[in-house]
């Protein structure tokens, strides 16, 4: 999904896509393709294209599967206390709600969802629209309603000012972590990374972003812009290893890919066989 916060459209993806044709003609590989495009939605497409293909060949090194049901974060727009309140209560038996805020009525509009809906668990995600000084105010009412953790809280410009934050909650890094390049700037300062395929450019770095932070001590959350199964059924592979995961990028979707994935009560069931990669399990190597 080309994101525009990156400076990203359908235009300058499809054009990155096309430069390396002739590229792919000469036989360039998955492990080159690293070096050709920089970590974004045009790599992340050739990229997952690529393990699909070795997949099937039978030439992938790792497990492509995802063929078990996840619980899956679902998400409740910015609204008002009442409206979010009523969107909460139909997600209520769901195990995971993610709730989208921005500075404004942020007590009502928690207590409101938590009211609606008093058992899954909470993720907030203000999008990089509050301030050091709002976060640390919020940090009882956060422990109170039992919120799980808060995603990208500030800016990923201000990520140094999370030194000065006494935290209840933890908090995870979104727009400020894209590859493993970035987990030493944040450690410390966030708990737990967002890997998204479209910001790692792919499921060969969203691999190395993993293993990186699981040897850092970060938590793991797993997500995705809105997206076709097509680009989840990738990131199921690293959902499997993931401790949140938040892919219900397809039910905004009005028409999916035939035999994609399904959401059911806030569960991920899996593709069709063959949708994408194989259907077998191999060991990590």
């Amino acid at each position: 999904m080309p994101y525009a916060r990156y400076g990203e459209t359908l235009e300058s993806v499809t054009k990155q896509v096309e430069g390396i044709r002739d590229a792919f003609g000469k036989g360039l590989t998955r492990t080159e393709l690293q070096q050709s495009l920089p970590a974004g939605a045009a790599r992340n497409a050739v990229d997952c294209a690529l393990w699909d293909l070795e997949s099937k060949l039978g030439e992938a090194p790792t497990t492509l599967c995802g063929l078990k049901p996840v619980a899956t974060a679902l998400t409740i727009g910015i609204d008002t206390p009442d409206a979010m309140g009523r969107q909460a209560k139909r997600l209520a038996n769901a195990p995971v709600v993610k709730v989208k805020l921005d500075a404004g009525d942020v007590e009502a509009c928690l207590r409101a969802i938590r009211h609606a809906a008093p058992n899954p668990d909470l993720i907030v995600d203000p999008n990089e629209s509050w301030d050091i000084k709002l976060l640390q105010s919020l940090q009882p009412l956060l422990e109170e309603l039992r919120v799980a953790f808060v995603e990208q809280p500030l800016p990923s410009s201000e990520d140094a000012r999370l030194a000065e934050l006494v935290r209840r909650v933890p908090v995870c890094a979104d727009e400020s972590c894209h590859t493993s390049d970035d987990l030493d700037r944040l450690s410390g300062l966030y708990d737990i990374v967002n890997i998204k395929l479209d910001k790692t450019g792919g499921l060969t770095e969203a691999f190395r972003l993993l293993q990186a932070a699981r040897e850092k001590k970060f938590g793991i959350m797993v997500g995705c812009m809105i997206s076709s199964s097509l680009s989840i059924v990738p990131a199921l592979q690293i959902a499997m290893q993931a401790d949140y995961i938040d892919l219900d990028g397809p039910v905004w979707l009005k028409n999916d890919r035939t035999g994609g994935v399904s959401v059911k009560d806030g569960w991920m069931m899996p593709p069709e066989p063959g949708f994408w990669g194989t259907a077998e399990a191999v060991p990590l190597l």
